[in-house]
């Protein structure tokens, strides 16, 4: 499932298209994806101008004139490709053919305005129907069931050892665990915890606690692990993401930050860790495939 650099990814290639734009039409060709779509989905959304598009965790979240938001979750298999006719001077590189069955495709907006020159269709494809579209009042999206409990960002100005330290004290579970919880931080998954430990040199199986001292302040593994998780992040999003199987971005391209895994998917290879002789295992944490060197990260 895509996770926070690949709906970054996204998010990035489909917001010169989509912010300023106005929804001229929307064609929803089934009634549902994972869950029904909204009541009056399309005529909710066509006449409004798209003012911008946001990601939180793994959401994209398009704010609209008229109050509301589209909030849109990838699922599995999700993916959104651009085209247009007679403005690929204009858009770029953001202008693509379709690469997907177009069986499978269940959502398409037709915009037009803001930066485009004429008619663009961005169309949702969905092969397994794992991803979502709902719509809120945007006023109230912090209070939604999806938002309210979601941590900080992990690239915001919120994510520091102070925050990991408060978080961690007296937890007893595990730092995989800790990390992947969303409570804590938002939009980390399986791939990038791994890769952040890692770099931290620290084991998934420790426990959290240790992130802080008796008096709740950080330590030094705490202070380690906020950059190396910005740092793997960042890296990935520069990649355009990692590509294990159906991801791709909005131009229908592949990430590639998976060429750059150091543990993940690496079991019984050598540690890339310089002057680390210690052999990548495999372990589950929380039900989860977790990669990690035992030498280097303790």
């Amino acid at each position: 499932m895509p996770e926070l650099p690949e709906v970054e990814t996204v998010r990035r290639g489909l917001e010169t298209v989509l912010t300023g734009a106005k929804v001229r039409r929307v064609e929803a060709r089934r009634p549902d994806l994972r869950f029904p779509l909204p009541t009056r989905f399309a005529a909710r959304l066509e006449g409004q101008t798209i003012e911008r598009l946001e990601r939180r965790a793994k959401y994209l979240i398009a704010v609209l004139s008229g109050g509301e938001a589209l909030v849109m979750h990838l699922g599995m298999t999700g993916r959104f490709t651009i085209e247009s006719r007679g403005s690929a001077a204009l858009l770029g590189d953001y202008v693509y053919q379709k690469g997907a069955d177009p069986k499978h495709d269940h959502v398409v907006f037709h915009l037009i305005g803001g930066h485009l020159s004429g008619d663009v269709r961005v169309v949702y494809n969905d092969p397994r129907r794992f991803g979502f579209m709902m719509m809120m009042a945007d006023a109230d999206r912090d209070q939604h069931a999806l938002f309210k409990n979601l941590g900080v960002e992990p690239l915001g100005l919120e994510l520091t050892a102070e925050h990991l330290a408060k978080r961690a004290f007296a937890r007893k579970t595990n730092l995989k665990t800790f990390l992947m919880d969303q409570r804590n931080i938002a939009g980390l998954g399986n791939i990038y915890v791994s890769e952040a430990l890692h770099r931290a040199g620290l084991s998934p199986g420790r426990a959290a606690r240790f992130l802080s001292d008796r008096r709740g302040l950080p330590t030094d593994r705490a202070r380690a692990l906020v950059p190396a998780i910005k740092s793997v992040l960042e890296q990935a999003i520069a990649a355009g993401g990692s590509t294990l199987k159906d991801y791709r971005d909005a131009g229908g391209a592949k990430g590639s930050f998976q060429d750059a895994f150091a543990v993940y998917g690496r079991e019984g290879e050598a540690c890339q860790r310089l002057g680390c002789s210690g052999i990548i295992e495999r372990s589950v944490h929380a039900g989860r495939a977790t990669y990690a060197c035992k030498f280097c990260q303790r």
